[in-house]
């Protein structure tokens, strides 16, 4: 089943919020102090599994794998980091030992996670999961190697689910810590996100509610004139 209600809200040691869309199921749950995302990508097809932001709480990040009745126990395929930043990779070293996943990152942001990165990633890559296949976009701003990922279904041409890290909330972009990079993430949203998926695409940011990029798109022209 669908969820009816697509803001996706969670919170730190909450129940875990489900969406369902055939060929693959995302589900969400919220750790830390700091209220991060993770999410959880299983293909239907296969039981194949991708964890994306091990940002801290190991133990509750086992338990969301464990609640997912298509996949047995704590099996999983690979985790992937959106971002280099301390808050979503805490849990990293731990969820790694436990599964035995592999790690993927964004190419530029690789150094400076805490395991040694076994995919380093680009624009334009594809990440294989089971029969799931997502496409990397690289985001420059909030950091140097930030990534989405974006998840569309064979079955359901017209959803597309963007995974955003902390490069685009409900409300604007990802924090900035100067002008030169603030250019370069709207860049990179204007050119890579929003001129390519349509407004029905929804996204899943690192922290809070999820958002579509419908809601979003009015917003460009007023996030560029503020400069955040």
């Amino acid at each position: 089943m669908r969820p009816t209600d697509l803001r996706g809200h969670v919170t730190p040691g909450g129940e875990t919020w489900t969406y369902d869309l055939g060929p693959a199921v995302v589900r969400k749950c919220s750790v830390s102090e700091m209220d991060n995302n993770v999410y959880l990508i299983t293909c239907t097809a296969t039981g194949a599994r991708l964890l994306i932001d091990a940002a801290d709480d190991g133990e509750r990040i086992l338990r969301l794998l464990e609640e997912d009745d298509r996949s047995p126990g704590r099996a999983l395929e690979a985790v992937l980091t959106t971002h280099r930043h301390w808050d979503h990779h805490r849990a990293l070293a731990d969820v790694v030992e436990q599964t035995g996943a592999a790690v993927l990152a964004g190419a530029a942001d690789a150094d400076g996670l805490p395991v040694p990165v076994d995919r380093r990633l680009h624009d334009g890559d594809t990440v294989r999961v089971g029969h799931l296949v997502m496409d990397i976009v690289h985001l420059r701003g909030h950091t140097p190697g930030s990534i989405a990922l974006a998840l569309s279904t064979a079955a359901d041409r017209t959803t597309t689910l963007l995974f955003t890290g902390d490069s685009l909330f409900p409300g604007g972009p990802g924090r900035t810590t100067g002008a030169q990079d603030f250019t370069s993430l709207m860049d990179d949203l204007e050119n890579r996100v929003f001129a390519v998926f349509d407004d029905d695409a929804v996204v899943l940011p690192g922290h809070g509610d999820n958002t579509t990029l419908g809601a979003e798109r009015p917003s460009l022209g007023e996030w560029r004139e503020r400069g955040w």
